[in-house]
């Protein structure tokens, strides 16, 4: 047997190396592979003695050669094959270890050029790879230092590897070339060519001319939104840290396709939180959202905003989950927990309730990039035949941005409160109207095609749970388009609004809060979510 080793990033390798020596197999190598194995003490073939030919052009052009190629493609059941090796004097290449030019890690540095980007697409590590997965039945192709133990192990016990062996090695191999490639054209159809200058990077659109999505398969599900649907779940190739599908399962029956939608809206929504707070969402509807001074507190405090949604519910804490909130929260039925965290004692308590979902995710580490907390940069949706692309909603308000329309002011308490509905509602579907005290919910309208109706929702919703409106405050994701709606709010017993502004009667609303004696802020921003 024959190995042709040629690898960018050689952590493992020479160990690897070792191993296959010491079961007889021969080894090729390239550059400095093949140096560093040399200074192992390894005997190593270099690919130019191979294939009587030197490397050139800066090391692009070494592997390409019907040496390589032909002792990687060749079947060595095919007899005309087998009798083409022997007339050209080729060898077969029985097991490839290559990975390839660090494009991904070159072009996410800051600064990096066009240059630099060009000079790390690898052209004979991909062109060798994709052979040897083809004939996958002779040849073993690994692409990552992960596989160099199991590999190693069945050789040694078998002397050989097995068909499914090779295949999930060639399926790798393939997904691996796919990512790559994706990964290129992401970079480079994003360029602006026009206004690339030498040594500088370029400037790159955020869309760029083909999008080429890159997931892996986590796991099959059950079925989807209804049983006669089928589903799975992906997650990035690249996940953000704290992001849902980072979740670590404690226990529980497995997550259906509404489980993990309606848990990712919980996690988004409790993790934009820097206090101690707890969100619970039913049909990708926060039901229920408050703040406290412990995960018990937050809990309590938003079970109260809508008890019977909450029946079935998912419940999210920013929090780690102790024995407290564990027997509160053990009194409902749930169908999935997440937090990040909990206690032994609060695990007890769950074990009685074998088919709760319990999820751990680690809170991401916080910064200024959407990808340090754990957020989408992008956000996409599947229309017909096509795909819709936005950046992602993250966009934060603070006290500072609020411009105060209304002779009333708001209070210091109605600012806060303010803020915290204003959170809420981004997570709220449209149209969505949030009442807020005390930081949490009081009523919640969600989803209605007239916002005057979400208004009215909210107004039930709070006193189906026999909360007080009175000295609430207000938020509406969109602008009032009439006075109506606003009028429906301050008749509940809200006192300050916080509306995006933006109406061609904005004037006729501003009259409505001050002759109703209201505070009223525009934020200038709008959160609609379809």
């Amino acid at each position: 047997m024959n190995a042709l080793l040629s690898v960018s990033d050689k952590a493992g390798i020479v160990d690897f190396a070792r191993g296959l020596r010491a079961l007889g197999i021969g080894l090729i190598s390239t550059g400095g592979t093949a140096r560093l194995l040399q200074d192992a003490g390894l005997p190593v073939t270099e690919v130019a003695e191979v294939t009587g030919f030197p490397e050139m052009l800066d090391g692009r052009v070494k592997t390409l050669h019907p040496k390589v190629h032909g002792g990687l493609l060749a079947r060595r059941d095919v007899p005309a094959h087998v009798a083409a090796l022997k007339q050209h004097g080729i060898d077969t290449i029985d097991l490839l270890v290559v990975n390839l030019y660090p494009f991904e890690a070159t072009v996410a540095k800051p600064g990096c050029t066009l240059e630099d980007a060009i000079e790390n697409i690898d052209i004979g590590g991909p062109a060798m790879v994709r052979s040897a997965a083809k004939n996958w039945k002779d040849v073993g192709v690994l692409t990552d230092a992960a596989q160099y133990g199991p590999v190693l192990e069945e050789l040694r016990a078998n002397r050989k590897l097995s068909d499914k062996t090779r295949f999930g090695l060639a399926v790798t191999a393939f997904n691996r070339i796919a990512d790559y490639d994706g990964a290129i054209s992401d970079y480079l159809s994003a360029i602006e060519f026009d206004a690339v200058q030498p040594g500088q990077a370029p400037q790159r659109s955020l869309f760029g001319g083909q999008s080429n999505g890159r997931f892996v398969k986590v796991q099959d599900l059950r079925y989807g939104e209804n049983p006669h649907q089928q589903a799975a779940f992906y997650r990035d190739l690249y996940p953000a840290p704290g992001s849902l599908v980072t979740a670590r399962q404690l226990q529980g029956k497995e997550l259906s396709y509404n489980n993990i939608a309606d848990a990712d809206a919980a996690w988004e929504c409790v993790k934009s939180f820097d206090t101690p707070a707890c969100v619970i969402v039913k049909h990708a509807n926060p039901c229920g959202v408050a703040l406290g001074k412990d995960p018990l507190e937050a809990y309590s405090k938003a079970f109260q905003t809508d008890p019977t949604s909450a029946f079935g519910g998912i419940i999210a804490f920013n929090r780690a989950v102790d024995l407290a909130a564990a027997q509160a929260v053990s009194k409902q039925f749930v169908e999935v927990l997440m937090a990040p965290g909990f206690t032994p004692e609060a695990l007890e308590v769950f074990k009685a309730k074998a088919n709760v979902r319990v999820l751990e995710i680690a809170l991401p580490p916080g910064g200024a990039s959407d990808w340090d907390n754990g957020r989408n940069a992008v956000d996409a949706k599947r229309v017909g035949s096509g795909l819709l692309m936005q950046t992602a909603d993250n966009r934060e308000l603070t006290v500072a941005e609020l411009k105060v329309v209304t002779t009333k002011q708001p209070t210091a308490a109605e600012l806060q409160d303010l803020l915290f509905a204003w959170k809420v509602a981004k997570y709220v579907k449209s149209n969505a109207i949030v009442f807020c005290k005390g930081g949490m919910t009081i009523g919640v309208g969600a989803g209605q095609m007239s916002r005057i109706d979400s208004a009215r929702i909210a107004s039930i919703k709070a006193g189906n749970a026999k909360l007080s409106m009175q000295g609430t405050v207000v938020a509406s994701d969109a602008f009032f388009p009439f006075r109506d709606g606003l009028d429906v709010v301050v008749d509940a017993g809200a006192t300050c609004v916080a509306q995006p502004g933006g109406s061609m009667r904005d004037q006729e609303v501003i009259d409505a809060a001050n002759e109703r004696g209201i505070a009223m802020v525009f934020t200038g921003v709008r959160h609609f979510r379809h």
